[in-house]
């Protein structure tokens, strides 16, 4: 069954799933483009990592950032004596290495590197290290002599800075090329929209390619078994939607609904 929502599906950007479709989005965007890529070019998969401070949405999106042994012999307990009271059950804050991909649109031989490519996470989005870490990294992007195209599959918290844009799209797609700065082209989409294709810009002597993310997006749906694993019963994640698009929603799940 593939996806019910003709572009982004919203239960994707559940905790639970976000950081798996985000991996698995990210090769799947590098294995379509290679074969019109080649062989003047080729992509390559990059991690970033940095410490993120312990929160729970954080161990909810990648639930292998700690992994916690049990001892063989059990701990004594101190005896209790007349001067010591109960202990309060406190939490301390632990860093958390996170580490997110991205790609990178390299020229064969001198392997430089023409276009980043970013999929957001909820982590560049939100406010802390995760940002910080992106926003740095997106400046040092714009300094250079590479484009940079942002893909923002996700509703909830702010988009990166933009100026005179007012914040009305449910999801963006940035195409920033080295040699149209500031200037940048922006693809705005909402909930009930189809995913638009966006242009990739390569070196100047080399025409720009058409990159379909709709259809790399249903792949990766039908790959991953998303129509089994997410459960429509459920309201859609954060944020909330608008009385409209609600009432969409509802009416376009109903027919799954029904038959649970």
């Amino acid at each position: 069954m593939p996806s019910p929502f003709p572009g982004m599906n919203p239960y994707l950007e559940l905790p639970s799933l976000w950081h798996e479709f985000h991996n698995r989005l990210i090769v799947a965007i590098s294995d379509a483009l290679t074969p019109y890529l080649q062989p003047r070019y080729y992509v390559a998969v990059e991690t970033r990592t940095y410490l993120e401070d312990d929160n729970p949405e954080l161990l909810v999106c990648i639930p292998d950032a700690i992994v916690l042994t049990s001892a063989k012999n059990p701990v004594a307990q101190p005896q209790a004596t007349a001067t010591q009271t109960r202990p309060k059950q406190i939490q301390l804050p632990i860093p958390v290495e996170v580490k997110e991909r991205y790609l990178e649109v390299r020229e064969v031989g001198t392997h430089q590197v023409i276009t980043v490519i970013e999929v957001l996470s909820p982590n560049n989005k939100r406010k802390g290290d995760g940002r910080t870490a992106y926003e740095k990294k997106r400046q040092r992007v714009l300094g250079s002599s590479s484009h940079l195209v942002k893909i923002d599959l996700l509703r909830e918290n702010a988009p990166m800075p933009m100026i005179g844009v007012e914040e009305t799209s449910n999801y963006r797609i940035v195409v920033s090329r080295a040699n149209t700065r500031p200037i940048a082209d922006l693809y705005e989409f909402q909930l009930r929209e189809r995913i638009p294709s966006f242009s990739l810009p390569l070196k100047p002597d080399d025409p720009e390619l058409a990159v379909d993310l709709q259809v790399i997006l249903e792949g990766v749906y039908d790959r991953g078994s998303y129509q089994f694993r997410i459960d429509y019963h459920q309201p859609v994640p954060p944020p909330k939607l608008s009385q409209a698009d609600q009432s969409w929603v509802d009416q376009l799940l109903a027919p799954i609904r029904s038959t649970f």
